[in-house]
């Protein structure tokens, strides 16, 4: 089981130089996300088109691939969540990703570097994209 946040999902939907690497990490494993990232993908979509980096269509296309993707989504305990985020100035959305791999003991894939570091320090292992 993996967890995974939206950095990692974005960058297989969007056709990132890490798209390759995340598969081959995943491929077998059961992937385990907050319940927030799909909101979260949209979100960072409707982004692109915001700042012009893609229309309508393109949007269309990744959240149809979004939801190819065989996710489980876990409970998340928002308070202690909330908490994280708090001490550690994260974002709510990369706290519930943190304290979602943390009550699965389940290592976290991420992209994102302080998210990273933070989950490490509270001890979740973390799969490196190399």
């Amino acid at each position: 089981m993996i967890v995974v946040d939206t950095s990692v999902v974005l960058a297989v939907l969007l056709i990132e130089p890490e798209r390759t690497t995340i598969l081959k990490r995943t491929r077998g494993k059961r992937i385990l996300a907050a319940p927030s990232l799909g909101w979260e993908v949209g979100n960072a979509l409707v982004a692109l088109v915001r700042r012009r980096r893609a229309d309508y269509p393109a949007v269309e296309r990744a959240w149809r691939s979004f939801g190819r993707i065989h996710l489980a989504y876990a409970n998340c305990d928002i308070s202690a969540a909330l908490r994280l985020a708090t001490e550690a100035s994260l974002y709510a959305y990369d706290a519930y990703v943190i304290e979602t791999a943390r009550a699965a003991g389940a290592p976290l894939l991420t992209l994102d570097k302080k998210q990273q570091a933070v989950a490490a320090e509270r001890g979740v292992e973390i799969l490196e994209i190399t």
